[in-house]
């Protein structure tokens, strides 16, 4: 059966192995699936992983790096559950996550190992142990739950499989267990089912099973059913059988009956058994799943076999439910994941027509809504309507498939059975079925609600609308509405009736929702009628309803200003301007107008709301100039200035001050230019400078930057304003830094009599011109000199204030400024009183006042420039007798005594206070000596030793320098640059240096000398110390220094040093005199220390004397001396000599280097020896693996199997793979076949030549790689036998076949390869690669066989690579059936058009042709059936009759001339009424002369060129034709032409018919004057009652009275007549109803008059009465309705206006 046509559809949904999931991972302990959302594979190398497929997104696995037992994602969240056996116990860990939130849910520690464990809901696992099983909730805190003990029938069996009900009232445990010992390869399987209300089990055989629950007819709960599937062994016969129970059935209620059936397996199948069972609640079909690929498909309601087919080739280990499709999920050891769904298209034409069974078709195609079973279904209707079983009528329209019973047919022949009485109405009946299986559509719910309307009823159709059982639409709603507004409402909207939504609203007064419910649906309502009706009752509400208009998506539906406007007519200011200033807020310059204008009718009206508009500034593009008058007007005068744009306008209102807020009036200068501004300010200065000042100030202070400070300061200026000055500049002066700023501003301030301000800006400002202002107050001579002071003080004009104040004789200030502002001024005040020529005593007196607040040294100083020393002589001894410190003060003391001579020496020894330096420089000029001793004392070096330079005191000098010990200080002496440096280092080697007895003065004299690079001068100097007995000749360190510096600059004095000294350090100083490339001297320095190898190495390294250093290792006999030389003797290459010396010196340290060096030279003897010598004191890889290598390299190979068989430490994989790499093949063999490395071994073999021996080896590695090389190797030997053992061991890797295959093609080997793919089919892990290849070859090398093979296997290859194969080779056969099975349809028909010879089959082609998606190939194959194959062009235009043009069909044949051939198309697709089809099989019909045909197609198709056609055949020799041309002419409605043509061929029957039809009286009557021109009285008569309604009775009584044919014109008068009595009857009769109905009326209306007017007796007289519909009155929400519907009293269709004439005026006028 074709894929196409099984009723199910098998898919690969995805490839596991194809998202990188290791094969060998596709286990039934690995893969998981708990539901068709996620696949979960648990990885255990390369590493241990869990694998999460979302089967939305397969091609992005998450993959997770987890170590667990078992992993099993959540049914329908990603939740993943895991289990691990925890190491040395046999209890689990059990632990939940949410990947998601990257959090564990909960863990739990089982107390025995779980053997099977499954989602059995969302919220539940099942865990299933040795003895027992559990269930554990995910939520909350709950720990496992014990369900039930396991029976003794699953005791040793593999749980496979554990399920319950969706109550979780039943469950079911599978297991399986090996078979009976006669069939041990019949698995056995068993079940256990548990009650948990019972808390009872039930042991069964079973393989596989399933809950279901189904609904039984005339049971309104639904059933639960278990199934499940036995295969077992009875006796010697094998028996395998599907049972179908009802769980928990009551006894002797009815309910669903027991089912089973049997399963056929194929005799190829017989140990295949049930794995999985999966039932479909979406069709009611059960799935039979088995382990080796079968699928049985059973009804689950009558357990009948519905389809049997293999699904997969190999083993299924794994299924799930897929409840949206309605099949399920299987996994395969291939890693294929497959999905089985119901062919909808042909599941049920399959079960009708292979099966046979209909019941079981109109069944499935009721329960699942399936087609295909359309006729059935009907048929079946009819045959229960006929037996009057309503209710299974119903029951069989409300299932049936795709509606096509639910249909006004069907109501109405449900509405023509009449009811029985006592019975229930089978219209009702079918309602009700409807009502119960779901909603109901149109036509249903219209006449259902009619009905229950009628009955009054309504609270049924509010519950069945609340249930949504009725299918709402607009006639609904009317009808509804009779009873229910609402309810009507509610319907209308569900039907999207929107004219009727909208008018409901409006009827309701619910505005709002009109204008959200349009937008909702995209209606447009009238709003300007809406909004006005709104506006005569709610002004609010209006305005409310106008903003929501103007919040519509597409914009306002009304103008803004006819909104405005309807507002404003109505005098509703408020309500326009709330409206304008609600659309008016996103400010646009379109609503410029409506600004304006909203603005306008505020100024006039309310000032102050467009004042508070204005504030808010939500508008600018109104008109501002016209906005600034009125707000001018208005008394706006803020407004106004803000608005107006000339100068002059603001200068006339600016000066409104009195009415301007002061602070908004100095905002709006800030608005001005800086011009305009000043302007506006001269203005207001000029009209009212007292009463503006004020704002022209803080105009100034808040925008003095933008008007210029110096425009400021002119304008006040130019009105001698110094008070506004002065205010001004007060505000910037804090902020300001410009000096003429602070000037003005004390300018002001003196000039306003400020003095206090004056003092403190003094005091305080930084910024102030200082010359300036100094000049400007001793000009103006305030009668306070504090701000002058300030000045003076601040900026250093201390001796111009003391002038100023000396010669006015303000010496009180002077005072007080020295005492009380400024001490620290009192010097130059002192010096400017002396220049002053002021008296001493006053000077003295004014020092004394300050003491020790002044500063002694610019005191000291002014006095000496002046020469007034002495003047400070009692100031000083004051201060040194009250124990002042003051250095100034002790120097100027000292500078005194010095001058007087008083004991200078003794000062300056003995005073500590003095600056030496400064006392120093005062001695130098007066007494070197005393320069000298200050200096010492002060430790000035560069003033001491520039004194004793100058004056040639070197000795003094020396002694200095040499006590002082300072390093830098010895560098600048001993500096090369130093003029004076060969007279000091004489002075202190003879006198300073020898004098000395503190060794650390030696010590840095000495590092002095070797620091500044003196090096003869340090030879001397350490000869005299060293050499002749002085108190430091044995010190080391000197005797160092001395053989150091001679090293350095006399090396011919250092052997005799070395000979003479004995005191120094030898190992040090050696290893000086080698890098002093002295190497001699080294070597006796070592040698006399006893150091031999320091000395050896001299030898070896330095004097290269390889024979000296080996005579004197011989002499001193020292193992480390003898390393030495052997690492010599190595560098050297002297290898045999280096490895005794080793050996000499039991040395096996260095056995790397010596490894290295003798595998290079290859001395492999001697390094066996010296290997020997290693191994007893080392224990390393490298020294055991040397020697296997050396062993080889010698070709001891019994050597070396000796060695490897006893203890060793040689890596001998490495040791191997290196003799291996160095030809070594035999040695390598040996260690190979040691270590059991078959895959090297193999290699190995393979280099020698042993090719059975390197299978062998290849078997025993069994790795890809090896078997390839092997396999390779034997192909180049030609042992092919051997090369195709090793090449079925590739060729399943996927990866290596390819390679394998180009391998053999390369060399030829064409018939071994293709027998190698061959015996690669029957392979237990054959893989679509090796089919693939196949083919490839056979396509190649064999073609004869290909078709054989894609027959065999095509859904085992990969049919792409193979097209493009057979593409290449041009196997157009082949390569169709290729695109077939591919689904390439529009290829493969391609490809038989193009290559027909071989490729073209016309059964095949018609299969292809009908699932072709290009259509050009449809006419493409037009052209090449009428080209090639004419006879069967028509077979194949049938078959694509429902996807080609028709019209193009016809003009290709019609251009061909070979239209003929397809009438048997034209004739089958002629249903469609195709212009182009009619018309051509018109012609046909013509040309043949089958008028019946023609009849017969005109009257039943009507779409083709009528008059074209009228008009070829009018003239026909044919009279049929002719007639079949008249016919024409009448269907076209040429009347007249179609009669005539009639007369022609005296078809008069004909003619009188068409007259008939045509209505027209002047062409009846025209041929009945015909008739009786030609004497055809018969005809006469018969054209009287054809045309009996088209002729009057005078022409017809005329004709016959004139031509004597009265007797044929009897009976028509005689029913003209009869008519005519009738009408008249009728008429009178309704004169005679319409008066009594006028009576009736009249009455009526005299009755109400008279309720009326007792009605108002009763009231009270102040009371009107109350208004009666219809009568001078309004009727409740209407306008001026008529009375109880009738038309106004002034006119209309009924009465007459009261009136009674046209010359009276009708009551509605008066």
């Amino acid at each position: 059966m074709a894929a196409a046509n099984a009723p199910i559809a098998m898919r690969e949904a995805l490839t596991l192995t194809s998202l990188g999931i290791n094969q060998q991972f596709v286990t039934f302990t690995h893969v998981t699936m708990e539901s068709d959302k996620y696949i979960c594979v648990r990885e255990t190398s390369p590493q241990n992983s869990v694998v999460i497929i979302d089967m939305s997104m397969p091609n992005q696995p998450l993959r997770r790096p987890i170590t667990a037992d078992s992993a099993l994602m959540n049914p329908t969240s990603r939740v993943l559950a895991l289990k691990a056996l925890i190491p040395g116990s046999t209890q689990d860990h059990l632990q939940i996550f949410n990947i998601e939130l990257k959090a564990k849910m909960k863990s739990h520690q089982m107390p025995e190992q779980v053997v099977f464990w499954k989602w059995i809901s969302s919220k539940l696992l099942g865990l299933v142990t040795q003895t027992s099983v559990y269930h554990w909730s995910i939520e909350g805190e709950s720990t496992p739950q014990k369900m039930f003990d396991r029976t003794a029938n699953l005791t040793g069996n593999q749980i496979i499989n554990y399920r319950c009900d969706p109550s979780e009232k039943w469950l079911v445990l599978i297991g399986i267990a090996p078979g009976a010992p006669e069939r041990p390869q019949l698995v056995k399987g068993n079940m256990q089912l548990f009650s948990v209300d019972q808390q009872r089990s039930q042991a069964l055989e079973a393989h596989a099973a399933s809950f279901a629950t189904f609904k039984v007819s005339g049971i309104e709960k639904p059933s639960l059913l278990i199934s499940f599937a036995t295969k077992t062994m009875v006796g010697a016969q094998l028996v395998s059988r599907i049972h179908i129970i009802e769980l928990g059935a009551q006894p002797g209620r009815p309910g669903f009956a027991k089912k089973a059936a049997d399963l056929f397996f194929p005799p190829d199948f017989a140990d295949d058994f049930p794995v999985a069972m999966q039932i479909s609640s979406k069709y009611n079909l059960i799935y039979v799943i088995t382990k080796l690929g079968l699928l049985f498909v059973y009804d689950l309601e009558t357990a009948t076999a519905v389809y049997r087919n293999r699904i997969s080739p190999d083993p299924i280990f794994l299924t799930v439910d897929a409840p949206t499709t309605g099949g399920f999920y299987a996994v395969n050891r291939r890693g294929q994941v497959l999905l089985a769904t119901v062919n909808e298209s042909t599941i049920v034409p399959f079960v009708s027509n292979q099966l046979n069974n209909l019941e079981l078709a109109v069944n499935l195609a009721r329960r699942g809504n399936l087609p295909g079973a359309e006729g059935l279904v009907v048929q079946r209707f009819h045959e229960l309507f006929s037996q009057m079983k309503y209710k299974e009528a119903a029951d069989l329209a409300a299932e049936s498939p795709k509606g096509i019973l639910r249909t006004p047919d069907t109501v109405a022949k449900f509405q023509s059975v009449p009811v029985q009485p006592g019975q229930t109405s089978p219209l009702l009946q079918y309602f009700g079925t409807l009502l119960t299986k779901g909603k109901l559509n149109v036509f249903e719910s219209l006449e259902l609600s009619r009905l229950v309307v009628n009955q009054n009823k309504k609270n049924l159709l509010e519950n069945w609308l609340a249930e949504d059982k009725l299918e709402c639409s607009e006639e609904l709603g009317d009808l509804v509405k009779t009873v229910d507004s609402d309810m009507a409402l509610k319907i209308y909207i569900k039907a999207r009736a929107t004219p009727k939504v909208v008018a409901a609203f409006a009827e309701r007064r619910e505005f709002d929702k009109i204008l959200i419910y349009s937008k909702q649906v995209g209606y447009t309502p009238d709003y300007l009628f809406l909004l006005q009706t709104i506006l005569l009752s709610d002004p609010q509400g209006a305005v409310n309803f106008a903003l929501m208009m103007s919040q519509l998506e597409r914009g306002c539906p009304v103008d803004y200003n006819v909104i405005t406007d309807l507002f404003l007519q109505r005098n509703m200011i408020r309500e326009a301007t709330a409206f304008l200033l609600d659309i008016l807020k996103p400010n646009l310059p379109e609503h410029a107008l409506l600004q304006t204008k909203v603005l306008e009718i505020n100024l006039v009206t309310f000032p102050n709301v467009a004042d508070a508009i204005l504030a808010n500034g939500m508008f600018s593009h109104y008109d501002r100039p016209r906005i600034a008058q009125l707000c001018e007007k208005a008394g706006l005068y803020m407004r106004a200035l803000q608005h107006y744009t000339e100068l002059n306008d603001i200068k006339r209102v600016v000066i409104n001050t009195h009415a301007i807020e002061p602070q908004a009036l100095v905002e709006f200068f800030g608005t001005l230019s800086r011009e305009w501004a000043l302007d506006c300010m001269k203005e207001l200065l000029q009209v009212n400078m007292r009463g503006n000042l004020q704002i022209i100030v803080q105009v100034s202070k808040e925008y003095g930057e933008q008007l210029g400070v110096d425009s400021c300061v002119k304008l006040f200026e130019s009105f001698k304003s110094y008070e506004g000055l002065y205010f001004f500049l007060g505000a910037y002066l804090s902020t300001s830094e410009d000096p003429e700023i602070h000037y003005k501003y004390i300018e002001a301030a003196a000039k306003t009599g400020q003095i206090k301000e004056v003092e403190r800006v003094t005091r305080e400002s930084n910024f102030y011109p200082p010359e300036r202002t100094k000049n400007f107050l001793m000009e103006a001579k305030l009668p306070d000199a504090r701000p002058l002071i300030n000045v003076c003080d601040r900026h250093g004009f201390v001796p111009d204030l003391t002038h100023f104040l000396y010669v006015n004789n303000m010496l009180r200030y002077i005072e007080g400024y020295v005492q009380k502002v400024n001490p620290q001024n009192a010097p130059q005040v002192v010096g400017q009183l002396l220049d002053d020529d002021c008296p001493e005593d006053f000077i003295k007196g004014l020092i004394l006042s300050v003491r020790s607040l002044l500063a002694v040294e610019p005191l000291v100083t002014e006095c000496e420039k002046r020469n007034r020393l002495r003047l400070l002589t009692q100031f000083l001894e004051h201060l040194v007798s009250e124990g002042s410190q003051d250095v100034h003060v002790h120097n100027a003391l000292g500078k005194i005594i010095i001058d007087t001579n008083n004991n200078p020496e003794h000062f300056l020894t003995t005073n500590p206070y003095y600056d030496s330096k400064v006392v120093g420089k005062y001695c130098e000029k007066r007494d070197p000596t005393l320069a000298v001793v200050a200096y010492k004392r002060g430790l000035c070096d560069d003033e001491l030793i520039n004194v004793t330079n100058k004056n040639s005191m070197f000795k003094p000098q020396a002694r200095y320098v040499v006590e002082r010990m300072d390093p830098e200080l010895w560098l600048k002496v001993l500096d090369p640059e130093n003029p004076f440096r060969r007279q000091l280092i004489d002075q202190v080697v003879s006198t300073a240096l020898p004098e000395s007895k503190n060794p650390e003065q030696v010590s840095a004299t000495v590092k002095a000398f070797m620091t500044a690079d003196l090096p003869h001068e340090l030879i001397e100097l350490l000869e005299k110390i060293v050499l002749q007995n002085s108190a430091f000749s044995g010190n080391p360190n000197l005797q160092n220094l001395l053989i150091l510096t001679a090293i350095k600059a006399d090396k011919s004095r250092v052997m005799d040093y070395i000979n003479r000294l004995d005191n120094f350090d030898g190992p040090a100083v050696g290893e000086i005199a080698v890098g002093a490339e002295l190497y001699e001297e080294a070597f006796a320095i070592f040698k006399k220390f006893n150091l031999n190898v320091q000395a050896v190495n001299v030898l070896l390294d330095h004097l290269r004397d390889i024979d000296r250093a080996v005579e004197f290792a011989a002499r001193v006999e020292e193992d480390e001396v003898w390393s030495q030389v052997g690492m010599a003797q190595l560098r050297e290459g002297l290898v045999s000599d280096a490895i005794q010396s080793f050996i000499k010196a039991n040395d096996a340290t260095q056995y790397n280097e010596v490894i290295n060096v003798a595998s290079n030279v290859k001395a492999y003897e001697d390094l066996v020896k010296y290997l020997h010598m290693v191994r007893k004191k080392v224990k390393e890889q490298r020294v055991d693996s040397e020697l296997i290598y050396s062993y080889a390299r010698l070709d001891r190979l019994g050597d070396i199997e000796d060695f490897i068989i006893s203890p060793n430490l040689a890596n001998l994989q490495t040791v191997g793979d290196r003799l291996f790499d160095d030809s070594l093949y035999e040695a390598a063999k040996i260690i190979f076949t040691h270590i059991s490395n078959w895959a090297r071994l193999a290699s190995t073999l393979v280099k020698i030549h042993q090719y059975q021996a390197a299978v062998d080896a290849a078997r025993k590695a069994n790795n890809s790689r090896t078997w390839k090389e092997v396999c390779f190797a034997c192909v180049d030997a030609e042992e092919f036998r051997l090369a195709q053992i090793c090449g079925l061991n590739v060729i399943v890797q996927v990866d290596d076949l390819e390679e394998v295959s180009q391998y053999y093609q390369n060399r030829g080997c064409f018939v071994e390869l293709i027998s190698l793919m061959e015996s690669g089919l029957g392979l237990e892990r054959a893989h679509m690669g090796i089919f693939t290849e196949l083919g490839t070859l056979y396509a190649k090398y064999r073609p004869e066989k290909l078709m054989e093979h894609l027959k065999l296997f095509v859904t085992r290859i990969n049919i792409p690579k193979l097209i493009r194969v057979c593409d290449e080779q041009q196997h157009w056969q082949e390569l169709t059936f290729l695109y077939i099975q591919y689904d390439e349809y529009d290829n493969a028909a391609a490809t038989m058009m193009s290559h027909s010879p071989e490729a073209w089959d016309h059964m095949q082609f018609k299969d292809v042709a009908v699932k072709v998606a290009n259509v050009e190939l449809y006419y493409k194959a037009t052209h090449f059936y009428l080209q090639e194959h004419p006879e069967y062009i028509s077979d194949l235009l049938n078959v694509l009759a429902t996807r080609i043009d028709h019209t193009r069909v016809v003009d290709i044949m019609r251009k061909a001339g070979q239209l003929s051939l397809v009438k048997p198309y034209m004739v089958a697709v002629q249903s469609a009424n195709n212009a182009a089809v009619n018309e051509a099989l018109n012609g046909l019909y013509i040309e043949d002369e089958d008028y019946e045909r023609l009849r017969e197609s005109i009257d039943m198709y009507d779409n083709f060129d009528q008059m074209s056609m009228a008009q070829r055949i009018e003239k026909h020799e044919l009279l049929e034709m002719r007639r079949v041309a008249a016919y024409v002419y009448k269907r076209a409605g040429r009347w007249k032409q179609s009669v005539a043509l009639s007369k022609k061929d005296n078809l008069y029957k004909d003619a009188m018919e068409t007259a008939s039809q045509s209505g027209d009286r002047d062409l009846a009557e025209e041929l009945l004057t015909f008739f009786v021109d030609k004497g055809k009285k018969e005809c006469f008569a018969a054209c009287l009652y054809t045309c009996y309604d088209l002729i009057r009775a005078d022409v017809a009584v005329e004709l016959a009275w004139m031509h004597g044919m009265m007797d044929f014109c009897v009976p028509y008068l005689l029913q003209f007549i009869r008519e005519y009595t009738t009408k008249v009857d009728d008429l009178v009769k309704d004169k005679i109803e319409a008066t009594e109905e006028k009576r009736s009326k009249e009455s009526e209306e005299k009755e109400v008059v008279a309720q009326q007017n007792m009605y108002a007796q009763l009231l009270p007289l102040a009371l009107p009465p109350p208004p009666v519909p219809g009568v001078n009155g309004f009727a409740p929400g209407m306008g001026m309705p008529t009375m109880s519907g009738m038309p106004p009293m002034g006119g209309g269709y009924g009465m007459p206006p009261l009136s009674g004439g046209y010359g009276m005026p009708s009551m509605s006028s008066i």
